[in-house]
């Protein structure tokens, strides 16, 4: 098992291996598996990766958020603009129906709401989002509401674990309940429990 200092050592060795991150404006605390990321960077897209980042190193068991992002002169962008980026952006996505997503932004700082099918529509919608200009934060409250049988998603997401190298099919769960599929189990690491969370939000009939 590593120790703490171990875990620092190789989330900050992972900062620096993204070349859209600077590692400096980064700070990186470790207890008991917990990563605390801090410091200040100019967009979210940054603040995103940063923890995404984190989150692939082996060791690490749950991450802190408190990066704050702080928005240059050049990188501001009014809120009219920032909700036209993203309505615009929505429309690049076939596979997402944005009639059933209204946005609201605020200081920078956006709210989703609305209905879609599948939970990657979800996904999609805010990983199209935190890479625009001017964007500070992201509140997604799309709801889903699948249109297929429980039943029929479990057998599909099942099926999307046995196909993943990643994935320890045999020690995880699957329950549905209404429009929430829930996980349960144990994994070997925090890499394959993101694996395992993806692949269910993947799911699609």
């Amino acid at each position: 098992m590593k120790t703490g200092l171990e875990i620092q050592k190789d989330v900050m060795e992972e900062l620096k291996w993204e070349p859209f991150l600077n590692s400096a404006e980064i700070g990186v605390a470790v207890n008991g598996g917990i990563v605390t990321l801090s410091g200040i960077v100019n967009s979210y897209a940054k603040k995103i990766s940063a923890e995404k980042a984190t989150k692939r190193v082996e060791g690490v068991k749950a991450v802190a958020e408190e990066i704050e992002v702080k928005l240059t002169q050049t990188d501001w962008r009014n809120d009219v603009e920032i909700a036209e980026a993203i309505l615009n952006s929505i429309k690049w996505y076939a596979t997402v129906k944005g009639e059933g997503i209204k946005v609201k932004v605020e200081n920078g700082w956006v709210t989703l709401d609305g209905e879609v099918e599948w939970i990657f529509e979800k996904n999609i919608v805010s990983t199209a989002i935190e890479k625009l200009l001017g964007v500070r934060g992201i509140t997604n409250l799309i709801k889903i509401t699948p249109k297929v049988a429980p039943i029929e998603i479990k057998r599909k997401i099942n099926a999307a674990f046995h196909r993943n190298a990643i994935i320890d099919a045999k020690g995880i769960n699957i329950t549905i309940e209404g429009n929430k599929v829930i996980l349960t189990g144990k994994v070997c690491s925090l890499a394959e429990k993101f694996a395992a969370a993806s692949a269910a939000s993947s799911a699609r009939v």
